[in-house]
């Protein structure tokens, strides 16, 4: 049997000057996404000799890197997404969070970073939203985003694995993603960007994966879509995901495709958790490969009638029309019933209005 991990001790300095409560109430009356963060963050070190130490709850603040820190070198990066929910009773819980914290493990591996425990990653949640729980936006569709992340932080040139890590975790309130109500988004199929190839990241949630989709998000743009999905590196031939988001393919006769995890293609939490929840509302879902053709025809002939995607910010996004070069195919200009209904069930479970049948929330404060 292997030896256990020894336990993260975390510390906690509390900061002395926090946002006061009028421009925090402000800040949350309108937060957006992504541009404003809490009074306070979580950071830990990790080095060969000592593991994991130096952990604790802090004021939020810069980090102050050298130069030479190898992650600025070498993006030896992972990172984390999930969300804090306000429940009507003023109760704050997150979903799943040890779904996230056994994926930032497996990004870790495959990055050659140390392991997190899972234990101390959901400490780690548990104390920041503790702390920052005047932070959690309530009403709507708005949560309190949590980014944990891990990054290279030894400070030298050379292609090898860092021998210091940095673990952080910070959290930013943000708002409805769809502000106005839920509207099909369009889609431009990638022909000369991939996303990943057999044998490459495209499992792991790291930096680079991110950082190497922008330019094919720019062209998405450019002709006039939102989003950029890609084909599969080798054969340019089977649908994999957006830039950000897995995707889902609603059939005539109520049956769900999504496309199977073949390494590369990240497994997404709330790809996972749709599985589920789809088949809780009698959907049966089929996990395989997709192709561009059977995209295509099966609109063009009414085998599909609904394309929606998911990930953690948006949920779930009805997508309206796939346009590539020389083409576009239209899929409907509002949500679909399936779609509608798996997007309900999710947000219900997320916000405390459902019952919680998979034990999949956790209470924070």
């Amino acid at each position: 049997m292997a030896p256990t991990a020894p336990a993260v001790e975390f510390s906690t300095t509390l900061s002395s000057t926090p946002v006061p409560a009028e421009r925090r109430a402000e800040i949350l009356a309108a937060p957006g996404f992504g541009t404003t963060f809490t009074d306070h963050m979580v950071t830990a070190v990790w080095t060969p000799d000592a593991g994991w130490h130096d952990a604790g709850l802090r004021p939020y603040a810069p980090l102050s890197l050298d130069p030479a820190t190898a992650v600025l070198h070498y993006a030896q990066s992972i990172f984390e997404g999930l969300k804090a929910y306000r429940h009507d009773d003023d109760s704050i819980w997150a979903f799943r969070p040890e779904a996230n914290a056994a994926r930032f493990q497996r990004s870790a591996a495959r990055m050659a970073l140390p392991e997190l425990p899972v234990e101390a990653f959901v400490e780690s949640i548990d104390l920041l939203v503790g702390a920052d729980a005047g932070w959690v936006p309530g009403g709507g569709e708005t949560s309190l985003y949590l980014r944990p992340f891990m990054f290279a932080s030894e400070v030298f040139l050379g292609v090898r694995p860092a021998n210091h890590v940095t673990y952080g975790l910070i959290a930013s309130p943000a708002g409805a993603y769809f502000a106005s109500g839920v509207k099909p988004v369009s889609i431009w199929l990638s022909a000369e960007y991939t996303r990943a190839a057999p044998g490459g990241t495209g499992a792991a949630k790291c930096a680079g994966n991110y950082a190497a989709s922008l330019v094919a998000q720019q062209e998405a743009i450019a002709n006039g879509c939102d989003q950029v999905c890609f084909l599969d590196a080798l054969e340019r031939k089977w649908v994999e995901e957006l830039g950000g988001m897995n995707l889902y393919f609603v059939r005539a006769d109520g049956s769900i495709t999504t496309p199977s995890l073949t390494g590369t293609i990240l497994e997404g939490v709330t790809r996972d958790s749709i599985i589920t929840l789809a088949g809780d509302l009698h959907h049966k879902v089929e996990e395989r490969p997709v192709s561009i053709d059977e995209w295509r025809d099966g609109v063009a002939s009414g085998e599909i009638t609904e394309v929606f995607a998911c990930g953690t910010a948006a949920v779930v996004t009805p997508l309206g029309r796939l346009a590539w070069n020389g083409g576009e195919l239209h899929m409907g200009d509002e949500p679909g019933p399936v779609t509608q209904e798996i997007r309900t069930a999710l947000l219900d479970l997320q916000y405390g209005r459902a019952e919680d049948k998979h034990a999949w929330m956790r209470r924070l404060v």
